[in-house]
């Protein structure tokens, strides 16, 4: 009976396998050509690649929710080594590489590996790149989504089109919407319009080009709050900001106490000196393991 059981286990679970693994489309020397009518979501990999075949139960799961999910984008797979010249059209320089394909841009993925981070970065990415809040009630369910949020507030003007344009460069790493000043909370009192202002850490900050230099560069800094909980990716990715990383690095061997005060110091020191630090440090805490393999990884 038990014999039975595994076996019918197993016939259900190589059923589900070839189910999802329908949704995700196997492409071909014929793509680049036939792919600029719809937007793509791309698993660029190597047969003998170990973390390409961690990714492809992964990649089956992101494609069946997206299908499910009624999302427009296709998700496909092309061996980047049989290949090698549309892989290396599209920038492909390693394994395995994810991007997603839109008109002429392709954006890459280099956020963590799973299902969930995966769908959100192709719904950001495949949608507008400025998403337009008409009312307050819109701006309210967005601010509860958002830990982070970026918004241009005014009627069409250079800054916005400066804006746009940042966006289709840093919308890989996050939204930005836009609004009018009558849809937005009466604590933000702006000097003057338009304006861009971000909405973190339960306060906001609004961009000022003489001060803060350039809207990209602004963006790309002020994109993390104040304060964050570190991992590996997020490392990595602070280090494309020019910041200056400040990091309580904890440790569970360690007393709670001490970890608690070291965590402690930084949050005070990231809240109560924003105004002289911000620009250039970036504060949080990380585990100590974590640490260490990141620096191996480096």
């Amino acid at each position: 009976m038990a014999g039975r059981k595994i076996i019918l286990f197993y016939s259900v679970a190589v059923l589900f396998i070839a189910l999802v693994s329908a949704y995700v489309e196997e492409l071909d020397d014929s793509f680049k050509d036939s792919r600029a009518d719809d937007v793509w979501l791309v698993d660029f990999y190597a047969p003998w690649c170990g973390h390409c075949k961690k990714l492809e139960p992964v990649w089956f799961e992101v494609a069946a929710e997206m299908r499910n999910s009624g999302s427009p984008v296709r998700v496909g797979k092309m061996d980047a080594t049989a290949y090698s010249n549309i892989a290396s059209e599209f920038g492909v320089r390693g394994y395995p590489t994810i991007k997603l394909l839109k008109g002429d841009l392709a954006y890459n993925y280099r956020g963590p590996r799973t299902k969930e981070d995966i769908i959100e970065f192709a719904n950001r990415v495949s949608g507008p790149l400025v998403r337009t809040l008409p009312s307050q009630q819109m701006f309210e369910h967005v601010q509860k989504r958002h830990n982070v949020l970026f918004m241009y507030i005014g009627g069409e003007s250079p800054l916005k089109e400066k804006y746009i344009e940042v966006a289709s460069e840093l919308i890989v790493y996050t939204y930005f919407f836009s609004t009018i000043e009558e849809v937005m909370p009466e604590y933000i009192t702006l000097q003057e319009l338009p304006a861009v202002v971000v909405l973190k850490d339960g306060t906001y900050f609004v961009y000022d080009e003489y001060e803060d230099g350039d809207l990209s560069t602004w963006i790309n800094k002020e994109r993390f709050q104040g304060y964050l909980n570190i991992d590996g990716y997020t490392l990595y990715e602070l280090g494309e900001t020019g910041k200056l990383v400040a990091i309580a690095v904890v440790d569970d061997k360690k007393p709670a106490e001490e970890n608690i005060r070291l965590k402690s110091l930084i949050q005070t020191v990231s809240k109560d000196y924003r105004s002289q630090f911000s620009r250039d440090f970036q504060f949080g805490h990380m585990d100590g393991s974590e640490y260490i393999n990141s620096l191996i990884m480096e």
